[in-house]
């Protein structure tokens, strides 16, 4: 017996010699798997909530829409999680980036900005992209205006007018949709080729506009969409407009938006685009969120024509977290959104008492202001 048990207590000790080594070497390896699992974990949750609320402004591949910036850059993936955690908490002021936590008003747990933070520094954003695809939550592409190439190779051909040829690409691409493809404005954007603008601003005026907007009107930033030399090319063609206009050189005119009479095929296509563009802030069937007012309620419904929708969606509602969508969708898209909410009127509830702490410029009373 006295033998059996030094045998068992030699066998342990044994044991003991070899197992705590090898345990030794493989626990960091261990603990680096489970790491790299909780990574891999948080940024694939994370890829669904981007999907549905971030790549509306951002873009599937997070490479920015418009104005709204790039997100699949080295700044962000190296950025301090601490201040990405605190622009996804709390937003960003003087822009249309919301607060999305839940203690701000948003929609978002602590756990989820977390998440997204992790995400944002580690994510695939080919793999992203294809997921957004597959929800079928593609944003829709920015409206350009389409600038022939012969109409740019005669403006290349006026004194100087290689600066105004490219400028009017840009323009074309990125502008026309809101300020007109003359330039002339439209109702959603005023005009650029205004001998008024050229008197009362410089060329530094010019350039802090495009870079920066104008708060408080739907005028976003472009410093992160465009390059230097493709803003001092801009303040070029602003400057210089009245040249094309001497050269009898046509520039393509924008057709304003009219609202047309619904069919079904413009009800689905508008419901489509809301589940796209509007449900992260409006909630499912335009019920509202923390973020963002009911739309699918009798009183708003019931007040607001389709003139007024149309003019909502294309211009936002400046002061709060609405965005202009009118150089996002087309005037057929527009419309078929607000073919989409009109057909919610016939079955739509009445609206609890509105939140009319603020001055609202339009929409239902309870838009909510930018942070």
């Amino acid at each position: 017996m006295t033998r059996n048990m030094q045998w068992a207590g030699m066998i342990a000790t044994l044991m003991l010699v070899l197992v705590i080594p090898l345990y030794a070497i493989l626990e960091p390896v261990r603990q680096a798997e489970r790491q790299t699992d909780l990574l891999s974990e948080a940024v694939y949750v994370s890829t669904d909530l981007y999907a549905e609320n971030c790549a509306v402004c951002h873009g599937a591949a997070g490479e920015g829409l418009g104005g709204m910036p790039a997100l699949n850059t080295d700044g962000i993936r190296l950025m301090d999680a601490e201040t990405l955690a605190r622009t996804v908490a709390r937003g960003r002021s003087n822009t249309i980036m919301a607060a999305w936590a839940v203690d701000e008003g948003g929609i978002l747990s602590l756990a989820q900005i977390e998440q997204m933070v992790t995400f944002l520094q580690n994510a695939d954003w080919p793999t992203v992209e294809a997921r957004v695809a597959e929800l079928g939550l593609i944003p829709p592409e920015i409206v350009a205006v389409e600038m022939p190439e012969e109409l740019l190779l005669a403006v290349a051909g006026l004194p100087d007018g290689e600066p105004l040829s490219r400028a009017l690409s840009v323009y074309g691409e990125n502008c026309a949709a809101c300020h007109g493809g003359d330039g002339s404005g439209t109702a959603i954007a005023p005009a650029l080729n205004s001998a008024e603008l050229r008197a009362n601003n410089t060329d530094d005026d010019l350039r802090q506009i495009i870079e920066n907007g104008v708060t408080g009107t739907l005028m976003a930033g472009w410093v992160n969409t465009l390059e230097s030399g493709q803003i001092d090319d801009m303040v070029g063609l602003i400057r210089r407009w009245e040249e094309i206009d001497a050269a009898g050189i046509e520039l393509p005119a924008v057709v304003e938006a009219t609202v047309i009479k619904s069919t079904p095929e413009m009800i689905a296509q508008g419901a489509q685009l809301f589940s796209i563009a509007c449900t992260a802030c409006h909630g499912t069937s335009g019920y509202g969120t923390r973020m963002a007012p009911a739309l699918n309620n009798a009183t708003f419904l019931g007040e607001t024509p389709d003139q007024a929708i149309v003019q909502i969606i294309a211009q936002g509602v400046p002061g709060t977290m609405m965005p202009a969508w009118g150089a996002r969708l087309s005037n057929e898209e527009i419309n078929a959104l607000t073919a989409y909410l009109r057909s919610l009127e016939a079955t739509a509830p009445p609206v609890a008492a509105p939140n009319t702490t603020s001055v609202q410029p339009a929409g239902p009373p309870s838009w909510a202001p930018v942070p």
